[in-house]
């Protein structure tokens, strides 16, 4: 079983892989909120669940890496709030580590990601938590707060 695609109808909620947050510890270090979640998928010790509605909440007013695993049918809003939240050069105060697929030709990652943010394009594949196969398309991370770039990031040589 693997996430439907199904724009706009399919299920929003799939946590992320342990074995990337590993890698993401690792790398980044701690988490310090967790922008989208849920009490069961949660991936820091503070969140911003529904009820919260995250995209109303200054997120200028956090501090430390924040972690966003938006709702991929409505990934536009979530870039243009990065963006605005973290410009570059914002780090060490506030950075965001936002987790999409790597849709490059999308209109939100022309707007919002593209030369603001640092792009990893993930190898390998995320298999989502729930799920018994890889997610179908090629997934990204990008780094809101830094350098803009891109790279390739082999995510898992991060926790050997």
């Amino acid at each position: 079983m693997m996430p439907a695609q199904r724009p706009h109808r399919s299920r929003q909620d799939y946590g992320t892989p342990g074995d990337l947050l590993d890698a993401v510890f690792a790398t980044f270090g701690p988490l310090r909120v967790d922008l989208a979640a849920s009490p069961a998928n949660a991936v820091a010790p503070a969140y911003f669940d529904e009820d919260d509605d995250s995209l109303a909440q200054d997120w200028t007013t956090l501090h430390g890496t924040l972690w966003l695993n938006p709702p991929f049918a409505r990934i536009g809003p979530w870039a243009a709030k990065c963006a605005a939240s973290a410009p570059p050069d914002t780090w060490p105060r506030r950075r965001i580590i936002m987790l999409t697929p790597a849709s490059v030709g999308s209109r939100w990652f022309v707007e919002h990601v593209h030369r603001r943010a640092l792009v990893l394009a993930l190898v390998p594949r995320l298999t989502f938590v729930g799920c018994d196969a890889p997610y179908p398309k090629d997934c990204m991370l990008s780094i809101f707060g830094g350098q803009p770039g891109f790279n390739v990031w082999e995510w898992r040589e991060a926790t050997a």
